[in-house]
């Protein structure tokens, strides 16, 4: 647990040592303490305002309205005696205010490192899905050449013939061909975008088990099960 930046009456009497240097209204006096803890602290209103209420309500200080307004606060004779009687310990204060911005200063380095520790991680994880999916690309496009020379060299692919085909054989070995080569595409495809879910998956660190496999290979088997019944 962070331990607290003042100490029990301890915020009190900075008060009064901040409201020395000048007559302040209350973001002003905020702006100081800030200022003074070089920006790891900044105390919220509801921490400020309350101790001002009771500073007033004590004789310490006294607030009045500039330019209809601002409130001002002020540090009153009673406040000014009570400062010089508690000098040493003032002193003290300011010294723990010292460590404190010296821890608060240690804390915002972790942070800053923690935070940019993890962006390294998620750049060299954005890295590494952007080589995966270039290198599936990749497999991709040579499967899909590899498939296209095979079907140019199987043994019923069509071969040159000095006998005209029957009338419409070539637009239908046509519109078979473009299909062929959208299947082909389509599958390809399908398994680049497959391949990159399961390795981002995998990377986020969702488990990847037999089951899904399993279902993944099912799919499949129906989905050819259900083509091969559509072809003639």
């Amino acid at each position: 647990m962070t331990p607290p930046v003042f100490g029990h009456g301890h915020l009190r009497l900075y008060l009064l040592s901040v409201l020395e240097e000048r007559d302040m209204h209350g973001y002003e006096i905020i702006q100081a303490i800030s200022d003074r803890f070089g920006g790891t602290y900044v105390p919220s209103a509801g921490t400020i305002y309350p101790r001002l209420a009771k500073l007033e309500a004590e004789g310490l200080v006294t607030k009045a309205d500039a330019d209809g307004r601002r409130t001002v606060y002020s540090l009153t004779g009673a406040g000014r005696a009570e400062l010089d009687a508690r000098r040493a310990e003032l002193d003290s204060i300011e010294e723990g205010v010292g460590d404190s911005v010296r821890r608060l200063a240690d804390e915002v380095r972790a942070s800053v490192s923690d935070a940019m520790a993890s962006l390294r991680a998620e750049l060299a994880a954005a890295a590494r899905d952007a080589r995966d999916d270039a290198r599936g690309a990749a497999s991709a496009a040579n499967d899909r050449a590899r498939d296209a020379r095979r079907a140019a060299d199987a043994p019923d692919a069509p071969r040159a013939s000095t006998t005209p085909p029957p009338s419409g054989t070539t637009e239908v070995r046509s519109e078979s061909r473009a299909q062929l080569a959208r299947a082909e595409a389509l599958l390809a495809d399908f398994r680049q975008e497959v391949r990159a879910d399961l390795r981002r998956a995998i990377a986020a660190g969702r488990p990847l088990d037999a089951a899904a496999v399993d279902a993944l290979a099912a799919g499949l088997t129906s989905l050819r099960a259900d083509l091969g019944a559509q072809l003639p």
